[in-house]
């Protein structure tokens, strides 16, 4: 999986810095903590009450993307009269893991890729499937994931709407036949990591590389790039009319929106809760609310509150 923006956009934290993760993932607007040993705050030792009695704790990591899910999951279950306590914007996935761990917290929405990433650098699952599969048998006895969105956080080669009109874009494998005229941006390291796998995979080749770490989308735009490594959940793919080209043969592995679970801690109610989000969450869906909550500065709980209204959650 690849992880290059995440990490590099969150401060890491000196005590946690030896647990720094290798674990890749990729990332939207505030970054993603959880995959890149990112800083935790203060918060993040509090104890909770999630897995050891009638409270569920939904837990958080400090980007926006998190919070306006783990807002989702309490107001999901508050619907479904459960006993709700939140504690979002707590930190990086070394303490948020620990906590669910402990049962101080008792619901996270994740991303599985990244987690399994997290739990097994060496796994080469890229599916949501084999992900899962491989989760379920890797995951310690009290944790367990739920239902998967079909939502995804994750790495796109994205081009502009006039671009895939004009070359008839809609997969990668279509840029086989434009790649040597067009340059391609993205964060300083996909290059690196990516252009000779996308050479084997897909046979492509291209004009240049640009290091174009958070501009990528406003590159795109301008046309200083022609294909631009965008992350999926990235409002500005709303915004500026992008297209995220398919990937048919899953060069970036799945990265699902995921509640990870202290099993102990939820009952029949509370899964079916979260697991009715799951089926009604998707990629589109999640741009749109991100939109909301990082362009237009709505309040997470707000549009929490709107999506689950509009789906019949809440």
């Amino acid at each position: 999986m690849s992880t290059i923006n995440r990490s590099r956009r969150v401060a890491a934290i000196g005590a946690l810095a030896a647990l720094a993760l290798g674990a890749t993932a990729c990332g939207s607007s505030g970054g993603n903590p959880l995959d890149g040993g990112a800083g935790a705050s203060a918060s993040a030792s509090a104890g909770g009450s999630g897995g050891s009695g009638s409270t569920v704790v939904v837990g958080s990591a400090n980007f926006p993307e998190n919070v306006l899910l783990g807002s989702i999951y309490s107001q999901a279950l508050k619907a479904k009269g459960v006993k709700v306590q939140e504690k979002f914007n707590i930190g990086s996935r070394e303490v948020l893991y620990g906590q669910l761990q402990s049962g101080n917290l008792t619901v996270l929405p994740e991303y599985n890729g990244s987690l399994l990433a997290y739990l097994d650098a060496k796994s080469t699952a890229v599916t949501t499937q084999d992900v899962n599969a491989a989760l379920t048998k890797t995951l310690p006895a009290p944790l367990g994931i739920l239902d998967s969105s079909p939502a995804e956080d994750k790495d796109s080669l994205s081009v502009t709407q006039e671009t895939a009109d004009k070359d008839n874009l809609k997969s990668i494998a279509d840029l086989a036949a434009k790649g040597g005229e067009f340059t391609i941006g993205g964060p300083p390291e996909f290059k690196t990591r990516r252009e000779q796998q996308l050479k084997d995979v897909y046979g492509l080749t291209f004009k240049e590389w640009k290091p174009t770490a958070d501009t990528t989308a406003n590159a795109l735009k301008d046309g200083s790039i022609q294909v631009g490594n965008v992350f999926t959940t990235d409002p500005k793919i709303a915004q500026y009319k992008l297209v995220p080209l398919a990937d048919p043969k899953n060069i970036f592995g799945a990265q699902n929106v995921t509640p990870l679970v202290y099993k102990a801690g939820v009952d029949a109610t509370a899964t079916a809760a979260l697991n009715a989000v799951s089926a009604k969450l998707d990629t589109a869906g999640l741009t749109a609310l991100m939109k909301r909550v990082s362009v237009d500065k709505e309040d997470p709980s707000a549009v929490a509150k709107d999506w689950l209204k509009s789906n019949g959650l809440g």
